[in-house]
């Protein structure tokens, strides 16, 4: 098996989109975001005997508490031993780049035994989370294609989908559609980006969460939405914006990434169908999963209700709004760190102090 630096930017999209859980931030163009706002994307394929079998796409990452490279939702691979070689090259590359660690966070299940085998080799939980890494998510086919089932493309109706929401939920939707709530694509989404930093800082003041970087998010928009793979959702109220969002599509999955709205009208429950409009959406393109992102992990009680484990989880909020809307839970093995000098652990130390201030 050899690894390398990817030069084929076809070739690294029909390997990506061919995974069981592709994701947009494998995806070539996601690097050229990074590129854009100043972060080097770093792409290694595997191949055997000719053929491609894994890849992994990492971002240098300039941080002031250290240096390192990130991999978000890879690598790919399927066996050990390609994981293992690809993790020894991004390694090298690291060390190169004078990066103190190598955080990967991985798209795999809980009990995939790569974890376990990642960790059997010099890999340690990391002190804070990197992505989603409990998510929530609606089979959009009769085959649930992230549950392993058969592949089909007989699509899912949008009355079953409905009969699988929360009752309260289903009413908040038709509610919005009666009080007159209009839900639509921008034509022209680097402009209605603009609102929606607007929404976004407002929401941000409301909850007191740290969003996205605006160079982050429309650097998003402006490599996907000419691929068809960004949309800007805008929901009005009365002549107003009130809610916005920005979902990514890629390889049959649509994913709710960015969302915000305002409080003026807090009782309209525009989000709701503005969620509600992107799953018909989602279906009608033919895609195979809708990807709501993370959730907060709950339990069951002894009375049988659900309630969530840590009230300060980051994704506590939106847990009730998302789960409405029916779909499945999806626990992913939790992010690991690649110590590669000392200055590791001045990192870990610094994280793992702000872990227990914030209570996550």
């Amino acid at each position: 098996m050899t690894v390398r630096h990817a030069t084929d930017h076809a070739a690294w999209e029909r390997f990506v989109t061919a995974q069981r859980y592709a994701s947009f931030l494998q995806s070539w163009t996601m690097g050229e975001v990074y590129r854009d706002i100043g972060q080097e994307p770093i792409r290694l394929i595997a191949e055997e005997n000719g053929n491609v079998v894994g890849a992994c796409q990492a971002i240098v990452v300039p941080a002031r508490r250290g240096k390192h490279l990130m991999v978000q939702y890879g690598p790919l691979a399927t066996d050990e031993p390609t994981m293992l070689a690809l993790l020894d090259a991004l390694k090298e590359e690291a060390r190169t780049r004078g990066c103190s660690f190598v955080r990967v966070s991985p798209f795999w299940l809980e009990q995939d035994p790569l974890a376990a085998s990642l960790r059997a080799h010099e890999a340690v939980d990391s002190p804070m989370h990197l992505l989603s890494e409990y998510t929530w998510y609606i089979p959009l086919k009769a085959g649930d294609r992230w549950a392993g089932e058969d592949a089909t493309d007989e699509k899912r109706t949008p009355e079953s989908i409905l009969a699988d929401m929360r009752k309260t939920t289903r009413n908040l939707v038709g509610r919005a559609e009666r009080e007159g709530v209009t839900v639509s694509v921008s034509d022209t989404p680097l402009e209605d980006l603009e609102t929606y930093f607007t929404l976004q800082e407002e929401t941000r003041k409301r909850h007191g969460f740290t969003p996205y970087r605006a160079s982050y998010i429309r650097a998003q928009v402006t490599r996907f939405a000419p691929l068809g793979q960004a949309f800007v959702y805008v929901a009005r109220y009365q002549g107003e914006v009130v809610a916005a969002s920005v979902h990514m599509r890629y390889a049959g999955i649509t994913s709710y990434h960015h969302g915000a709205s305002t409080q003026k009208f807090s009782k309209i429950p525009a989000s709701s169908l503005l969620q509600w409009t992107a799953i018909r959406e989602a279906l009608e393109r033919g895609d195979d999963v809708y990807n709501f992102w993370g959730i907060a992990p709950r339990r069951i009680t002894e009375e049988g209700k659900e309630v969530i484990i840590n009230s300060k989880h980051p994704f506590a909020g939106v847990t009730t709004f998302k789960t409405g809307f029916g779909g499945k839970p999806l626990p992913l093995t939790h992010c690991v760190d690649l110590p590669l000098t000392n200055g590791y652990r001045l990192t870990r130390a610094f994280e793992t102090f702000r872990k227990w201030k914030r209570g996550f």
